[in-house]
């Protein structure tokens, strides 16, 4: 299995620490807000990493962090005139809920930052006693970037351009303007900490480097994270973790690509800035997750009406595959498989791996026409693939008729429209009958007529 080492800046052999087992960290949310589509899409990508790697026989640790304690907590505390735990555990609720909504299964572990305030200031009273930090005149720990060697090899930067464009602050207690805080000394009745610093919180940076290590030991496989966190926040973490320990911090670096809309970067001062939760009331969260999925996580991703729209069909042509087959046990082509596992391996490459699994549902359509038995055996392996993708585990039926979304009408009412276009059919009313056909199709809902009966989809 080959993966893209943001590091190395090139695809490297998987080789697990510990064979078999895979210990992964990724940066996780600031719990202030909900959570918008760029959290969805880093959400989602690392969810089909996990569920691949489990697909394949690794056994995967993931830990993805909360950070509890920011300035934008205590800003949007304020605001709200809310207490700090009451917005952040509401936050997370509420992030919860969007990610079981988009199929994206819970992590192994979920520190917080508050709950690791004892390890993060034992890190940094390790690297004041190694000489890379300092205790600042104004109550601030800063970390000495100049002292440790390599810093910016994750985003291939040179310290002196970097020295050349940082702004110099007035009256900084830092020695060096690219120095960065590891501890903030607390402003008057702001929640605080107490240290051998003085009372305060964590800069941000720092947690991860505690709750990563302490979760998965000083040295771990992967860490990942939004394309936003390569610099600053990925670079000082390997700077203050590799000289705390003494060691490597991880094998690989993962970062998702970047999420737009509309072709522009998502902002509230553009008004195209969506929450995951206001999406999913006017979409099903399948048709959401759908999208994220079938680019490769590497790429940037453009969220669009048309992109959805072609996110549904592609879908409704899976579950149309899949509509009246019974998935069952039997030998399948080992063609599909094989391609499918070749393109996930290269680097989890889901748009080629999406290519073979629609070659699946072309063919499963062509059994299906020809009443051929190994339909069954078909539909369970498209089934299987797709599922460590975290696509296609719905009953087609409930997909096809809109189960998730709100519907334009209630299913009592659609079937009743139904009974009464048989029933003015049967007695040669076909007027009256297209009438209520197309009454339906106005309000978005297709029927479908065979020998069975008569069937309906939503058209979304």
């Amino acid at each position: 299995m080959q993966i893209y080492n943001t590091l190395t800046r090139r695809k490297e052999l998987l080789t697990p620490i510990e064979p078999g087992k895979v210990r992964m960290y990724v940066c996780g949310m600031t719990v202030y807000d909900y959570c918008h589509l760029g959290h969805a899409r880093v959400m989602v990508a690392f969810d089909v990493i996990t569920r691949y790697l489990r697909s394949r026989g690794y056994e995967v640790t993931y830990v993805r962090n909360i950070t509890d304690i920011d300035d934008k907590i205590l800003t949007r505390a304020a605001e709200n005139d809310e207490p700090i735990d009451a917005l952040t555990e509401r936050m997370i609720e509420a992030m919860h809920q969007d990610e079981q909504r988009l199929g994206v299964l819970p992590p192994d572990q979920e520190p917080r930052a508050t709950a690791h305030i004892e390890d993060i200031v034992r890190m940094v009273q390790t690297l004041i006693e190694k000489e890379y930090a300092y205790a600042a005149s104004n109550g601030d720990v800063y970390y000495r970037v100049r002292r440790f060697e390599g810093y910016g090899k994750l985003n291939n930067r040179d310290l002196d351009d970097m020295r050349s464009g940082a702004r110099v602050e007035v009256a900084s207690a830092k020695e060096d303007p690219l120095d960065f805080v590891l501890w903030k000394a607390a402003k008057p009745g702001e929640v605080s900490w107490s240290s051998p610093w003085g009372d305060g919180r964590p800069g941000w940076h720092i947690e991860c480097s505690a709750m990563s290590t302490c979760c998965l030991g000083n040295t771990f496989d992967i860490h990942g994270g939004g394309p936003d966190l390569t610099f600053p926040h990925h670079e000082n973490e390997i700077a203050q973790s590799e000289a705390a320990t003494g060691q490597t911090y991880a094998h690989t670096w993962m970062h998702a690509g970047a999420l737009r809309v509309d072709n522009e970067k998502m902002s509230k001062s553009l008004g195209n800035f969506f929450t995951i939760r206001d999406v999913l009331t006017a979409h099903d969260p399948e048709v959401v997750r759908y999208l994220l999925v079938s680019s490769h996580y590497r790429s940037p991703i453009n969220y669009a009406p048309e992109a959805l729209d072609d996110a549904r069909r592609s879908l409704e042509r899976f579950y149309n595959a899949l509509n009246d087959v019974e998935p069952c046990e039997g030998a399948v082509d080992e063609q599909y498989s094989t391609r499918f596992l070749a393109a996930m391996d290269d680097d989890f490459n889901t748009s080629e791996a999406m290519a073979v699994l629609f070659d699946m549902a072309r063919e499963l359509n062509r059994l299906k026409a020809e009443g051929r038995p190994e339909a069954g055996a078909l539909a369970a392996e498209l089934k299987r693939l797709a599922d460590s993708l975290g696509l296609l585990g719905r009953a087609p039926d409930d997909f096809l008729k809109g189960d998730g979304v709100e519907l334009p009408l209630e299913e009592a009412e659609i079937e009743a429209q139904i009974q009464a276009r048989n029933d003015a059919r049967k007695s040669g009313d076909f007027a009256e009958a297209d009438r209520i056909r197309d009454a339906l199709a106005d309000k978005g809902i297709l029927l479908k007529d065979s020998r069975e009966g008569t069937g309906w989809t939503l058209d979304r």
